[in-house]
């Protein structure tokens, strides 16, 4: 019997009870045993990420506070087999940060300190657990701020960014994590810590940071950051501008970068995502609109005031029925804090909703808009979009009742649908959220079996025994076939043209 149920326990149980015996055994040598949690009520907060509706129950949780500690975790779990999932918020969209099963997780929220900012050098070094949003705070003394900033920025760590190479609203102009990080020191599957790249502007042999930045956790354990700083503009202002069509604002994002001007954001919504923004925050949108653009310019005053005459004759040549200009700091954050409420407002619309990546070329953000519509009707499902205009990131949110199994189905084959449309179009699967469990069917539509195994190739080479992080971000060429022929039995080939296993 189970001395913890007192129920039958089956050999396959009884190997896991045994397993996580030793490995708890073990793990209380390295860590205090107030920073190993295995009981359900302990475990359970660990078992999803922000994408609720994938879950599952770790073996353990265990929170190191340093990095030999997390150099001897992971040379315990590569001894005995354990896979190892790193955590560290748990905003991640696309469940990379969800347990394997058997599995342990290994959070990184007692890392978070702020170890040096430099404001001669412009950098600040971190550990993987400070908030996004801190790094910005302890260099605004010096006039200096941390550009990438996603709209979970008040929540989300560097470590996380790291690993998902996110972006935010200013990232046309200043970039995502991957431009913004010079270097990041990390622990392999085997226990070796490792430091890539350079405070300087370049750093001798591979570029083995780029491929950290992005990996989803499943290359090395992020420890410590050095990332870029840049001064504060003197002035920023937004220009609010409305559109009577969805295609005409998409189209306007691309009038405005084929003029030559660089926003420090352009993102839009459409007006279901106006209309619940508004209630919520109120953030003075304009409701008549079928969609609105915000443009941001910042700089000296000389600089902005230009740039936005510049950006409202653009605008205005590409249909704009409206042009309002922030007149104040307060106005340009409150037009700001409808986008980075876009999320929390679809929660107040709908019992649960489902966020799309797609990314597509910018002269084609009308013509995936108007797809969009037609999804609707054709799987009952309303949507709602807000996205990263300036550099075609797409983020759809799909309105859908959790507790109707029917419709989250739906919901998902909209989703996919819509991400196979923005390959179609000349895009990607992903713009900052990653793949994780999310998109590994998508990623078989994208990329080629040749191309997926060179992506394992580079896994291997890292974690030859494939336990950091498994079953993300990579589709087995097994799963790419068997998603093929679903395809195929269900008649679901809207985009014949694209490659198919």
């Amino acid at each position: 019997m189970n001395a913890i149920t007192d129920a039958p326990v089956t050999t396959g149980a009884l190997q896991r009870l045994d397993r996580r015996a030793l490995l708890l055994e073990d793990l209380g040598k390295i860590v205090a045993s107030d920073a190993i949690l295995f009981e359900s009520e302990d475990t359970t907060p660990y078992e999803c990420d922000g994408l609720a509706a994938y879950r599952q129950k770790p073996l353990a949780v265990v929170l190191p506070s340093t990095e030999e500690q997390v150099g001897e975790i992971l040379r315990l779990c590569c001894r005995l087999g354990v896979p190892v999932v790193p955590r560290g918020a748990g905003t991640s969209l696309s469940g990379g940060a969800m347990p394997v099963p058997d599995g342990l997780v290994l959070s990184l929220a007692k890392f978070k300190t702020i170890k040096r900012i430099d404001p001669v050098a412009c950098v600040a070094v971190v550990q993987p657990g400070v908030r996004n949003l801190s790094i910005s705070e302890a260099a605004a003394p010096y006039g200096l701020y941390y550009a990438p900033d996603p709209s979970s920025q008040i929540a989300c760590t560097i470590g996380g960014n790291v690993s998902e190479n996110s972006g935010g609203v200013h990232c046309l102009k200043y970039g995502l994590t991957i431009q913004n990080v010079l270097r990041a020191r990390a622990v392999t599957m085997d226990g070796d810590v490792v430091e890539l790249g350079s405070e300087a502007p370049d750093s001798p042999g591979l570029d083995l940071l780029a491929l950290l930045v992005g990996s989803e956790g499943m290359l090395a354990v992020v420890t410590e950051v050095t990332v870029r700083l840049i001064p504060k503009p003197q002035l920023a202002q937004v220009i609010m501008a409305s559109f009577d069509d969805v295609e005409k604002g998409g189209d306007a994002v691309a009038a405005v970068v084929a003029a030559g001007i660089i926003p420090a954001g352009l993102e839009m919504m459409d007006r279901p995502a106006t209309a619940a923004v508004e209630q919520f925050v109120h953030a003075g949108y304009d409701l008549d609109a079928a969609a609105i653009l915000l443009c941001e310019s910042d700089g000296t005053q000389e600089e902005v005031g230009e740039e936005i005459v510049h950006m409202t004759e653009v605008l205005l040549a590409a249909g704009a029925t409206g042009i309002k200009v922030s007149q104040s700091e307060a106005e340009r954050l409150r037009f700001w804090s409808g986008r980075k409420n876009a999320f929390p407002a679809a929660g107040r619309m709908s019992p649960d909703y489902y966020c799309m990546d797609g990314t597509v070329p910018r002269k084609h953000i009308g013509t995936l808009l108007k797809r969009i519509e037609k999804m609707e009707s054709k799987y009952g499902l309303r949507c709602m979009n807000v996205f990263h205009a300036g550099d075609g990131n797409m983020h759809p949110l799909i309105l859908f009742n959790g507790a109707d199994h029917q419709e989250w189905e739906r919901a998902e084959l909209f989703g996919a649908d819509i991400l196979e449309t923005c390959v179609e179009l000349g895009g990607t699967v992903t713009g900052e959220h990653g793949i994780g469990v999310e998109k590994l069917n998508s990623m078989c539509v994208q990329f080629s079996p040749e191309e997926i195994e060179a992506f394992f190739a580079v896994k291997s080479a890292f974690d030859p025994r494939g336990l950091l992080n498994p079953g993300k971000a990579i589709p087995t060429l097994a799963r790419c076939a068997e998603y093929g022929k679903m395809h195929v039995r269900k008649g679901l080939l809207p985009h014949p043209q694209l490659p198919r296993f």
